[in-house]
């Protein structure tokens, strides 16, 4: 199975940054789509970042576009989530998610990932 590790989460002050990493590993790891999502207290979990095999298309969150950037260093087998602007209402868990199957590209949705990482907390002070 592929095996998803995330880390750099923390406590920041409202405008700071962090920079989100996702050790991924499996034999096809540059084949696969790879997302960003996070969870908050309370809420449901929502889409924020996705990136294609090849790093060339991403897509946003409006509520994150212009402040946060999704990269991929595919020799690494390693994404990244560059959160800039730190908002308090960012404050959640985030996850990293990857799509293995032979599927159409829908970021988006949750459903169409199939494995997950265990999170990393980030909290955004006021």
């Amino acid at each position: 199975q592929e095996q998803l590790v995330e880390s750099g989460g923390g406590l920041v002050q409202h405008g700071g940054s962090l920079r989100l990493s996702c050790a991924a590993s499996g034999r096809a790891f540059r084949s696969f789509p790879m997302g960003w999502f996070r969870q908050a207290p309370g809420k449901e979990r929502e889409f924020v970042a996705a990136i294609s095999w090849s790093g060339v298309i991403t897509d946003y969150a409006d509520s994150v576009k212009g402040r946060f950037t999704v990269s991929r260093d595919n020799a690494k087998n390693t994404v990244y989530l560059q959160m800039n602007s730190l908002k308090p209402e960012d404050t959640a868990v985030y996850y990293c998610t990857l799509n293995s199957r032979d599927a159409g590209y829908n970021p988006r949705d949750p459903n169409y990932y199939d494995y997950w990482g265990q999170g990393t907390q980030v909290t955004v002070s006021s």
